[in-house]
């Protein structure tokens, strides 16, 4: 007899967050036998830490807001990186998204005539996130949780996909194991959906729980998928930084989005001196200015004011914090002040009710009475599996992605508000991509059992380590060096570094040692994350060596300016020959009616 579980679906989807929901419940709903298998429990994916808000052009606050400058702003935040295709689609059909979650009962905030409320965000021309206060994520996932659930659709909870099986070049199901007594389950499937969300547990200090760690990205790299712009990884530039157990934690841009502002030790609102010269004309140019445009939203009246210098993108003000401190201007907790505490406390409250709480209970920090203290925090991986923007599938017949495990639609860097769209606009198109790819095969694919060994060897092999070190030491290792040498400033010298000890992290990870059973042993399950941490963090590393620039979140010391030609490619990180390898592949090209969107917006 087999020694595992085996079970059959048409499509199976890999991660119960915003997109794997959203694609399981269109796979269903097209009649599709589906199931979501999902390595933490159902309903903590990491969509509810996106808490500002979801970005569409419903236009209900500022009637100038269309899809058309959504996607300018989109293309414009990703310094033209972007897969046109997948930021066209994206503006297009993320109002219909937002509409349509609201219909399944997300309850949003209000304007006073009853419209969803939307809000301010860095790179956003228009106020154009919906919100529901600073919890959006979470309202998000309780309403698509409870859609999929009423649809009947299968859950594997704590359950972790190791290795994506194939019947030749297409896909033929997953192998993995239930985390709780380690015993092994086979998926037989047509088709599978990628959306396992991103990287951050590469990185010492990020906003990022422990799911994080590459599981799509790297198992779509060994079954012979591409992935894209693994360079720009975003460092959120408000998370926590005191007390230590909290460092990271996610500081919502709904704050700044509200009126924050930033300052330094000396008090000095320092965002001006670091606005690229080509975005000034898009921001207050004075404190005055700025003061209108916060008092504007203060009072809930339109303001022809532009935004605070605040609101810039998310890399900008991250590499802004990061030189206030290293100049030796950041709090005394090593980052910078965010304060809204010149507002209304009940205000504050109302509209952050997550923040007060927040820096409440685990700062001890009232943000109605005082400044709190951020810094830079790994956020958001732009890149990862390339798709087809239509339908989502990778270059392997049959596997799919969407959300921040899929690259292409965020180019060099994401803008704030767009991960949810993203998250609905692309699970749905990769539900129904799944279906169709699945409805037309002819027969179902076979399901190799020498693969199903080969995985099981892999997973058992902890087990038989007579020396070795733990993989928590390893791993926080790893963390150390992406963060000194990957980080947010980078050069030549120091990622050459980095890439010369991925060999010696392989060889320790291979004789990491752990004691026990496969009974509730996560020692076991980081041993297994630690090959998917190494995949993409070598990724993340050799695609920064190749892009010899600074473009959006990828910051080189050595290559200080954006170079017009770098604008044409995406480094593509493949395997060949058993080795990594890394090229160029070049942009797809825009059609002329949409470049002449950004003449008109000129």
């Amino acid at each position: 007899m087999a020694d595992y579980e085996l079970h059959e679906y048409d499509v199976i989807v890999i991660g119960a967050g915003g997109a794997g929901l959203r694609a399981a419940i269109e796979s269903s709903a097209l009649g599709a036998k589906t199931a979501i298998v999902c390595k933490s429990l159902l309903g903590k994916a990491h969509t509810v830490m996106a808490e500002g808000g979801v970005a569409a052009a419903l236009a209900n606050v500022d009637p100038q807001d269309n899809w058309q400058t959504h996607f300018v702003d989109t293309m414009k935040g990703g310094k033209m990186l972007n897969n046109w295709r997948m930021a066209q689609l994206h503006a297009q059909q993320a109002p219909d998204r937002v509409r349509e979650l609201e219909q399944w009962g997300a309850l949003f905030d209000r304007t006073p005539d009853g419209r969803i409320l939307q809000r301010a965000f860095g790179g956003h021309k228009w106020k154009r996130l919906a919100h529901v206060g600073d919890r959006t994520g979470l309202e998000m996932i309780r309403t698509l949780q409870d859609r999929g659930v009423h649809q009947g659709i299968d859950v594997y909870m704590e359950c972790t996909i190791t290795h994506l099986l194939k019947d030749g070049d297409r896909i033929a199901g997953g192998f993995g194991y239930w985390r709780d007594t380690g015993k092994f389950i086979v998926f037989r499937a047509k088709a599978i959906v990628l959306a396992t969300g991103g990287i951050g547990k590469s990185y010492k200090i990020t906003s990022n729980s422990w799911e994080y760690t590459g599981d799509g990205d790297a198992m779509a790299f060994r079954a012979g998928a591409d992935l894209i712009d693994m360079e720009f990884v975003q460092f959120h530039p408000t998370g926590m930084v005191w007390p230590p157990g909290v460092a990271g934690l996610l500081v919502t841009e709904g704050v700044r989005g509200e009126g924050g502002l930033l300052r330094n030790s000396k008090g000095e609102r320092f965002m001006w001196k670091y606005l690229p010269e080509a975005a000034r004309k898009d921001f207050a140019a004075d404190e005055k200015e700025s003061t209108e445009w916060v008092n504007a939203t203060l009072e809930g009246r339109k303001s022809d004011a532009r935004r605070p210098p605040e609101l810039s993108t998310r890399d900008n003000v991250a590499r802004a914090i990061y030189t206030e401190v290293k100049e030796g201007r950041g709090t005394p907790h090593g980052g910078a002040f965010l304060d809204i505490s010149y507002q209304d406390p009940e205000r504050v409250k109302k509209k952050l009710p997550s923040m007060y709480h927040q820096f409440k209970d685990l700062a001890d920090v009232d943000i109605t009475a005082g400044p709190m203290e951020v810094g830079p925090t790994t956020h958001y991986m732009m890149g990862g599996v390339r798709v087809d923007a239509d339908s989502q599938m990778s270059t392997v017949p049959g596997l799919f992605a969407a959300g921040e495990v899929a690259g292409g639609m965020h180019g060099a860097n994401r803008l704030g508000g767009n991960s949810l769209s993203d998250l609905l606009v692309f699970g749905r198109l990769a539900g129904v991509g799944a279906v169709e790819y699945a409805k037309a095969m002819k027969s179902s694919p076979h399901v190799d059992d020498g693969q199903i060994d080969t995985a099981k060897k892999a997973l058992l092999a902890p087990f038989e380590a007579k020396t070795g070190e733990s993989p928590y030491a390893i791993q926080r290792d790893l963390q150390e060096m992406m963060g000194n040498l990957v980080g947010i400033f980078r050069t030549e010298s120091e990622l050459k570094a980095a890439i010369g000890r991925f060999p010696e992290f392989k060889a320790r990870a291979a004789k990491a040692k752990i004691e026990g059973s496969r009974t509730y042993n996560p020692g076991w399950h980081l041993a297994w994350d630690l090959n998917n941490l190494l995949c993409i963090s070598e990724a993340i590393a050799r695609a920064a060596f190749e892009r010899k620039e600074s473009r959006g979140a990828h910051s080189r010391l050595d290559f200080e300016k954006t170079e017009p030609a770098c604008a044409k490619f995406n480094v593509a990180v493949r395997q060949k020959d058993g080795a990594m390898t890394v090229v160029q592949t070049p942009l797809p090209e825009m059609p002329a009616d949409l470049k002449a969107l950004f003449e008109e917006k000129k």
